[in-house]
């Protein structure tokens, strides 16, 4: 047998790269340099997830069943605003294609003033609302449980216009191919809120209302390094601070195009999921805790499929701004081989690091049987499941193709998990265990819809630039 040399290696690769992560549009070099920092973002955002859910767990169950409970509704609320983001990344991403970097910088103000107000308006809501709300929620939990739920709650909802405008001036970031200061923006967030908790949880022993005040300081200095950056610090914007309190509503329209059928996607998505949570939370406090820390793991799982679906909307938005759809096309069937990969990789590293992992939350022992089986089932589920499920769907978002896309999940969601979840989990007594298994049913539904669109043109058939 002849041995293969370094350089042929070096060859081999690169042939690969250039012929699966390359085109007219961007090659694999530039591909990397935006996957790499929303990998690494990622990797921290959902490892100090992990951290805060580990620091809050030494409260007591009732602390994280809270907490779990509470950010349900808080992911349901922010992913509103998250939606609208996502669609000033697209159009940016998209005028940055075509090379029109005027209508760039009226896309980066108008998408920053849209969300920042959105934010503001939703939690002043929230926090007018908040009693009935949790009651609607938690209207059989234990009192304890209810009295953390309005602390977070209120904390949370103060938040969100920090977070908002984070949110808003990451999306621009990815949008013109600038995701290293995303990741220096979520790093600064993220470092803090956790450092804060340590001070708050740990040290003051402060419980829930110390992650709500280290929550609000870490958000509000991110917000304020955003703004710094993209109003003194970058050269190629040209944003100042009056433009972002207008708002032309000719490039609002043009995002809101992307962003309201997402937006509506999210809160029919994540109220479903809400839902989900209040035929869980009648399983009794013990499967609340085993929801909210399977799913905190689960989303260690995740970290590289969701870098790769963030990095995607940039990707397909300046191949389809450029008018290069088979340059689109090839992006996405490669994102979804890497995706299913990265599955496989995640889960035989994590999966024999269950119990070290599971031991952070100081669980009762009660619920570790069905922690394992519920994390061992959706291991096996998201590998061929995950990426057609939530990767390719960003990709036709990117394309311009939101209203499909946000239509499908919405009635997937509500049709299947929903339904199917009550049937297994409630009524045939399968308990949280059945209550996952219907979640990714429903992967598989959802997966298959999207990837018939893709294999079709109609995706790629709207003029969003």
């Amino acid at each position: 047998m002849i041995p293969v040399t370094q350089p042929q290696i070096r060859a081999r690769t690169q042939g690969l790269l250039n012929k699966h992560l390359s085109g007219a549009s961007m090659d694999y070099r530039k591909v990397f340099a935006l996957f790499l920092p929303i990998l690494i973002d990622q990797a921290f955002i959902i490892g100090f997830n992990v951290m805060n859910t580990a620091m809050i767990s030494s409260a007591g169950v009732a602390a994280v069943s809270a907490v779990s409970t509470v950010d349900s509704l808080n992911i349901f609320l922010i992913n509103v605003f998250v939606a609208v983001a996502t669609g000033g990344t697209v159009v940016v991403a998209q005028y940055k294609g075509s090379r029109n970097d005027a209508m760039v910088s009226k896309a980066a103000s108008a998408s920053i003033a849209s969300v920042a107000m959105l934010a503001l308006g939703i939690g002043v809501i929230v926090m007018a609302l908040y009693d009935p709300l949790l009651h609607l929620l938690l209207g059989s939990a234990s009192p304890d449980v209810m009295a953390h739920s309005k602390v977070y709650l209120i904390g949370s909802c103060a938040s969100f216009l920090g977070i908002g405008v984070v949110q808003a001036v990451s999306g621009i970031m990815r949008g013109i191919g600038r995701s290293r200061v995303s990741l220096a923006l979520s790093l600064i967030m993220n470092v803090l809120y956790v450092l804060l908790n340590f001070v708050f949880i740990a040290l003051l022993d402060m419980g829930v209302l110390g992650m709500t005040i280290a929550v609000n300081i870490a958000r509000y200095a991110a917000a304020i390094c955003a703004l710094w950056y993209i109003i003194r610090m970058d050269a190629t914007l040209h944003l100042r601070l009056t433009a972002l309190l207008r708002v032309p509503w000719s490039m609002l329209k043009k995002i809101m195009t992307i962003g309201m059928p997402f937006a509506a996607e999210q809160m029919f998505f994540n109220g479903g999921k809400m839902l989900t949570q209040v035929f869980i939370v009648s399983l009794g406090t013990h499967a609340i805790a085993t929801n909210a820390i399977g799913g905190t793991i689960a989303m260690l799982y995740q970290i590289p499929a969701v870098a790769l679906s963030i990095t995607l909307v940039t990707v397909v938005g300046q191949c389809i701004g450029a008018r290069n759809v088979e340059d689109a096309r090839k992006f996405i069937r490669s994102f979804l081989w890497l995706g299913c990969w990265s599955f496989v990789i995640m889960t035989a590293i994590l999966l024999p690091l269950f119990h070290p992992l599971v031991a952070l939350f100081q669980p009762p022992a009660e619920i570790v049987d069905d922690l394992f089986w519920v994390l061992l089932i959706n291991a096996i589920a998201q590998i061929p499941l995950w990426a057609i499920s939530f990767i390719l769907p960003a990709g036709l978002r990117a394309a311009g193709d939101s209203r499909f896309t946000s239509i499908t999940s919405m009635l997937t969601m509500w049709l299947f998990r929903i339904v199917l979840g009550y049937v297994l989990g409630i009524t045939l007594g399968m308990g949280i265990i059945g209550v996952w298994i219907a979640m990714n049913c429903e992967w598989g539904v959802r997966g298959a819809l999207f990837y018939w669109r893709y294999r079709g043109s109609k995706w790629y058939a709207h003029k969003l630039v």
